[in-house]
């Protein structure tokens, strides 16, 4: 089992930067591919950004440029560089673990809220 929970959310002026994080505790998250999600209010949960295990990243179309994904194996943490934000930005992000290349999550946070004001 891996437990993922996520911090570094918060309110931020349109243009700024935020840096969420995802601690993994139980087991190593080393050989899964993660993810971050984004669920906006009254919107389907999308992907945002995904990194391989070996540190292949893949990005939405709306975030390339502004967002980073990077992993630090050793402290057992992902991480979300988010800059330039926008109000559609908007929504509460949940980190996830899984396999890629099968395209399924087994392991999801809770998810912090991140809200961009105009």
């Amino acid at each position: 089992q891996v437990q993922l929970v996520e911090s570094g959310g918060g309110l931020v002026q349109a243009g700024g930067s935020l840096r969420l994080s995802c601690a993994a505790s139980g087991r190593t998250i080393r050989s899964y591919g993660m993810g971050w999600f984004r669920q906006a209010p009254g919107k389907a949960r999308e992907a945002v950004a995904r990194i391989t295990w070996n540190g292949v990243t893949y990005y939405a179309d709306s975030v390339k440029g502004r967002l980073t994904i990077s992993r630090d194996n050793a402290k057992n943490t992902v991480y979300l560089q988010m800059n330039t934000l926008k109000p559609e930005d908007t929504g509460v992000y949940y980190c996830a673990a899984g396999d890629l290349s099968a395209g399924t999550f087994s392991y999801w946070g809770q998810g912090t809220q991140v809200t961009v004001s105009s």
